[in-house]
């Protein structure tokens, strides 16, 4: 019962992994680079969260406040630096996305202090079943993520721009012949892929402490989900991050607080030793 207690407890974990990993492969997935300023863009949704709540008492209302902020982020970012890039090497376009994450991670030290803050989140009693205790923010947590999720994948499988999306993330070229506006997919990308990584923002805000180094400490765990769920895959993203929250969490007793991560990346070079793909990823040629 106490590991079972123990994957539980993972499982938020890995749904605040899950997010910052899908933020990452849509847009690896379209613009072909690893976007190492998704991190920080959680980060600012974690701040925009922690200032909306006390005015609210609302989880939602600051998650919904977040993804809005941080939306706009990632699109101004795109408008200003990655849209000014476009046909650049993958070298070129990551070292452009430290540079805006430091620049939002310096703003947010700025603005707010370097400091740890945290959410104040009334206690609750947890919720018994069987020998399993569930705690309730746990809960709107979870409702959160999956919200989120959810509006995600119906954007990606219900709309016209979603459809666009995978076009130009399956076969650019094609796509462009197409006649698909490669301008207004990657707006829509760019939001996305930031409202996914302020939803998860917040989560990690709730969950442990706000300050501006929060997403920068995030950001390793979410690229070994990106990569070992498939890189490019928004469902091996999720799949991945979930099953990486869990593994951490019960491997704490034995490898302790500070090795749990490099559990994930461990885990991440077994599967890919086995199936370089990822977990539900596909073998594509060079573009």
């Amino acid at each position: 019962m106490y590991f079972a207690q123990l994957a539980v407890n993972g499982l938020v974990q890995g749904l605040v992994i899950s997010l910052a990993a899908m933020s990452i492969t849509l847009v690896f997935g379209i613009v072909r680079f690893p976007n190492a300023a998704t991190g920080d863009v959680m980060t600012v949704g974690a701040f925009s969260g922690l200032v909306v709540y006390p005015m609210t008492g609302s989880l939602l209302a600051s998650g919904i406040f977040a993804v809005i902020v941080t939306a706009a982020v990632a699109l101004i970012s795109h408008l200003l630096v990655f849209r000014r890039l476009a046909g650049r090497s993958v070298v070129a376009l990551l070292v452009a996305s430290i540079g805006v994450g430091f620049v939002l991670r310096s703003i947010m030290g700025l603005v707010f202090g370097h400091q740890p803050m945290v959410f104040s989140m009334p206690l609750s009693r947890p919720y018994r079943i069987g020998g399993l205790a569930i705690n309730p923010l746990d809960l709107q947590l979870a409702l959160l993520a999956a919200v989120m999720l959810a509006l995600a994948f119906a954007v990606l499988h219900l709309t016209p721009i979603g459809r666009q999306m995978r076009a130009v993330a399956d076969n650019p070229s094609l796509a462009r012949v197409s006649g698909i506006r490669s301008g207004r997919v990657l707006a829509a990308l760019w939001v996305l892929a930031g409202a996914i990584a302020g939803a998860g923002g917040v989560m990690l805000g709730v969950k442990t402490v706000v300050n501006p180094e929060m997403g920068w400490d995030m950001l390793m765990p979410a690229f070994a989900a990106a990569i070992f769920g498939g890189i490019g895959s928004p469902a091996g993203a999720l799949l991945a991050g979930l099953i990486l929250g869990v593994v951490q969490e019960m491997s704490t007793p034995f490898v302790g607080f500070t090795y749990k991560i490099a559990l994930s990346f461990a885990i991440m070079l077994v599967v890919l030793l086995r199936r370089p793909t990822g977990l539900l990823g596909r073998i594509e040629g060079v573009r």
